[in-house]
């Protein structure tokens, strides 16, 4: 069964912040498939091909099945782990986050490099604007135009989210409600309509929402 909501990011975004001389740039995308993560940040890695590190993770899918992390040359565990680490405490799914290190000149030790990478990350995230994914169920409601006031208005009353009208012999209204609503709002649009709409739900699909509706 699909999540009826997720976090993720907006993006793509990247921000940069110094530490001890050394520049972390983080830099964060939402990715739908291992594929386009992987791809991500390969670009990232030919952008910065001068820096001394492009250290990254990515976690994707709804149960959060592929997680993957990598120190790219960092001491084991002190840049890779700390990004992924970043991406679950935030509750984020499908996103992938790069962050870049130009050295400095001053060693960090293992404990200011985790600190720092859990920084680079925070400020990639955040500059990549978090948002919601609800899932939404389209609805096709095909009615006539003598009705068309009156549904419209009641449909603004609700606020409800909607697609491109058709008019053709007919009008048919293309509605979006909540997923885990579409029953609800099926069984209302039939009384609404008197039963002389022919409602059809189409197929689900996520629609990013800066809050939950």
């Amino acid at each position: 069964m699909a999540l009826m909501q997720y976090r993720t990011v907006k993006g793509p975004g990247q921000a940069e912040i110094v530490i001890k001389k050394s520049r972390f740039i983080g830099h964060a995308k939402p990715v739908a498939s291992e594929e386009e993560a992987i791809e991500y940040i390969e670009g990232i890695k030919k952008e910065h091909w001068s820096a001394t590190h492009n250290c990254s993770a990515y976690m994707i899918g709804e149960r959060d099945e592929i997680q993957k992390a990598s120190d790219d040359g960092e001491p084991s565990g002190t840049a890779g782990k700390p990004i992924l680490e970043v991406i679950k405490n935030q509750g984020l799914k499908n996103v992938a986050v790069v962050v870049t290190r130009y050295f400095g000149g001053i060693m960090l030790g293992a404990g200011g490099l985790i600190r720092a990478y859990t920084d680079g990350a925070v400020a990639g995230l955040s500059a990549a604007q978090q948002v919601y994914k609800v899932l939404h169920q389209e609805v096709l409601v095909e009615i006539d135009y003598t009705l068309l006031g009156k549904v419209e208005n009641e449909l603004r009353g609700r606020r409800m989210l909607m697609g491109e009208t058709a008019f053709t012999d007919k009008v048919t209204l293309c509605c979006l409600p909540l997923a885990s609503e579409s029953e609800t709002f099926i069984n209302w649009m039939t009384d609404l309509t008197h039963g002389q709409g022919v409602i059809v739900p189409s197929d689900e699909r996520y629609i990013e929402h800066a809050e939950l509706p």
